[in-house]
């Protein structure tokens, strides 16, 4: 198991470090701001792209699957996902009903670490932006519980924890007007998230033996494909 992240220390992008985010305490008018800004850099900067790149690969647009968006937040990435899928059901999965709140009618807001589902309940459990606010103990917890749900495959879509990445948001305040929130937990996220090398290293200690793990430039984003047998 992975055990490289550190706590409050200065980024120096080697190893992970984790700090506290400022959306889960944010009142309404800021949460939904930084949400909205959420969505944005998603359509802009490859995350629905890739979103549905990434779900082609194990299923096709014309059937009629159930999906788990696992920590969906606003649901901007279910919605990327029904325009490839537009026959599948896809479940929004937050710990925050406040992040809801766009999220559509299927939505359920329970503790993702013990979600309310039964094993294998969705084709495709899909999980953006959210392994990086975890440790690594607790993100290959999360990987494990994750996989369990799934009958199919198990994607994870996260960023990439690079000195680009990191300044991207600062460095273009002015052109995209990004909230304040954003502007915090932007930097915050990127100097949390992994490395191809230690996400593989999580899935095998979750016990995704067959995971395959993706660097995707120029999203700096790092992706997870952990499916299972056929015949499992």
């Amino acid at each position: 198991m992975a055990t490289n992240a550190q706590i409050g220390a200065v980024p120096g992008f080697s190893a992970r470090r984790l700090s506290p985010e400022l959306l889960a305490g944010a009142e309404r008018g800021d949460r939904q701001a930084n949400l909205r800004d959420l969505a944005r850099i998603n359509r802009w900067f490859g995350g629905h792209r890739l979103a549905r790149t990434l779900v082609r690969e194990v299923a096709r647009s014309t059937e009629e699957i159930r999906v788990l968006d696992a920590g969906a937040a606003s649901g901007d990435m279910g919605r990327a996902i029904r325009r490839e899928l537009p026959r599948a059901t896809v479940v929004s999965l937050d710990r925050s009903r406040s992040h809801l709140d766009g999220a559509g009618e299927r939505s359920v807001a329970a503790d993702l670490f013990h979600p309310p589902f039964r094993p294998r309940s969705f084709d495709i459990v899909f999980c953006s932006l959210l392994l990086h606010e975890h440790s690594d103990a607790e993100a290959e917890r999360l990987l494990r519980g994750l996989f369990r749900l799934a009958r199919r495959a198990l994607i994870v879509l996260d960023l990439y924890r690079h000195r680009f990445a990191y300044y991207f948001l600062p460095a273009t305040r002015l052109l995209f007007q990004w909230h304040w929130i954003t502007l915090h937990d932007g930097p915050v996220s990127v100097a949390a998230a992994f490395r191809p090398g230690e996400l593989l290293e999580l899935a095998r200690g979750a016990g995704l033996e067959n995971a395959r793990v993706r660097l995707h430039r120029p999203w700096f984003r790092v992706s997870l494909l952990a499916q299972r047998e056929p015949d499992a």
